[in-house]
């Protein structure tokens, strides 16, 4: 498969309340698959949100380069394309509603990129269909839950048919129901559409189907690989303020009272079956 994203030695700083540059992005090359699930964590303040934002467009780098399908994001000319293939959903799926009824929503999108009518009705269907939505398609979005909001805003993307999602926190202010809805959602698009998806959050549960997981710290890449590798260097995690999956620390803490499990088994399933061939 071929990479859809690109970034070179990418850096950027902000203005701080001092009046001081401050680095949040520090030399960030990698690149992402098309097709792929990518998971970024990081705590607050780590640049994962900053380096998002540098996907489709939204922040231009300081220093450095950023491809997206081939096109330099520093190109005026190709604004408006670099955001027809990559979309980005936020945190709060307010402040991405723009009708008062759930169809229009979706079909804002479309109609701006001057889609034929015929062929926004055709999408807006199919989108709402694939996060589940349809039935909702004549409600009034303020009415919705927080999870059903967000895939609303997931489904006004689709509609203008994107290669690659980049979704920013987008369950940090739902509950538990809403943000299985929303990761269900995400890892459907990505297996049966194809469609790239890089998700960045501090919920390690969500990334654990990712293919990959890059973990950043004060601007820069401190881990990158499948979970199964990064999760297992459980120290490492935890010297950069975040937590490993509970089924990782169960593990980890047991390794510690003597056993030898393999760190790598990561869903409650692996977990299970690891700890009872132990012990049976």
């Amino acid at each position: 498969m071929k990479d859809i994203i690109v970034t070179e030695n990418l850096r950027y700083s902000y203005i701080s309340d001092e009046d001081k540059r401050e680095l949040a992005l520090d030399g960030i090359s990698l690149s992402i698959e098309e097709g792929s699930f990518v998971a970024v964590l990081g705590h607050n303040g780590s640049g994962k949100s900053t380096f998002a934002k540098h996907l489709n467009a939204i922040l231009l780098p300081e220093g450095g380069k950023v491809y997206v399908a081939g096109m330099d994001t520093h190109d005026e000319n190709l604004t408006i394309e670099i955001r027809r293939q990559v979309g980005m959903v936020f945190q709060n799926p307010d402040n991405q509603m723009v009708a008062n009824v759930v169809e229009e929503d979706v079909a804002f999108g479309p109609e701006n990129l001057g889609v034929e009518p015929s062929e926004i009705r055709r999408r807006v269907d199919e989108a709402l269909k694939l996060v589940g939505m349809y039935e909702y398609r004549t409600h009034a979005p303020h009415l919705l839950s927080g999870g059903q909001k967000q895939r609303i805003a997931i489904a006004g993307i689709i509609a203008m048919r994107p290669r690659c999602i980049v979704l920013d926190e987008p369950t940090a202010m739902l509950d538990p129901v809403g943000r299985e809805e929303v990761i269900k959602t995400i890892r459907e698009l990505n297996r049966n559409q194809g469609i790239t998806v890089v998700l960045i959050t501090h919920h390690m549960k969500e990334t654990i189907d990712a293919d990959r997981v890059i973990i950043m710290e004060d601007g820069r890449i401190v881990a990158d690989g499948r979970p199964s590798e990064v999760f297992a260097r459980v120290e490492e995690i935890k010297a950069v303020g975040l937590d490993v999956p509970d089924t990782t620390e169960l593990i980890y803490e047991l390794n510690r009272e003597g056993f030898n499990l393999p760190l790598e088994a990561l869903s409650v399933e692996e977990c299970a079956e690891v700890i009872y061939a132990v012990l049976s």
